[in-house]
């Protein structure tokens, strides 16, 4: 297991607050699309119930990212974003995949040029052709779901790291 150098881990500990200050200022309505939004039911909460809803996920967060602070204080240097394991990072990835990309589908695995391999676990559709696109690939806000954005479109897919 690599270690990182103690200057990194200062300047992520001190970039951390200011992250966890952006996220927490976009409410759950921002971060979901309207057809997300109504489909998870969350249209029918009044303006009070959002408010509460978001209050509570903005929690949530800054137990979330002090818990990632802490472990970046000990030194895990180990890139294992989206991996399944007991502790891993929450930094969303940001790359392009390898080649062409025919659009979203379940069950179809995209490759970034940082050697990562994701698939897509969800019903997510998405036509296009691409050669060597930008992408996204951000953690939800509470769970262990990771899903792709590509740069240019509005739509993501769920998606698990595999390699």
């Amino acid at each position: 297991m690599t270690r990182i150098a103690p200057a990194r881990l200062l300047a992520l500990a001190a970039l951390l607050p200011l992250a966890t200050s952006a996220l927490a200022q976009q409410k759950i309505e921002q971060q979901m699309s309207y057809e997300q939004f109504k489909a998870s039911g969350l249209d029918k909460l009044s303006a009070g119930e959002l408010a509460n809803l978001n209050a509570w996920l903005e929690g949530k967060l800054e137990v979330e990212t002090a818990k990632a602070a802490e472990g970046a204080r000990q030194g895990a240097g180990d890139d294992r974003r989206g991996l399944a394991a007991e502790r891993q990072a929450r930094d969303p990835v940001s790359a392009a995949i390898t080649g062409a990309f025919s659009g979203f589908g379940k069950g179809r695995q995209f490759t970034l040029d940082n050697g990562q391999v994701w698939q897509q676990i969800d019903e997510a559709s998405l036509s296009a052709r691409l050669d060597n696109p930008k992408v996204r690939i951000t953690p939800s806000l509470i769970g262990a779901a990771w899903y792709l954005a590509v740069e240019g479109y509005n739509t993501r897919a769920k998606v698990q790291r595999i390699k």
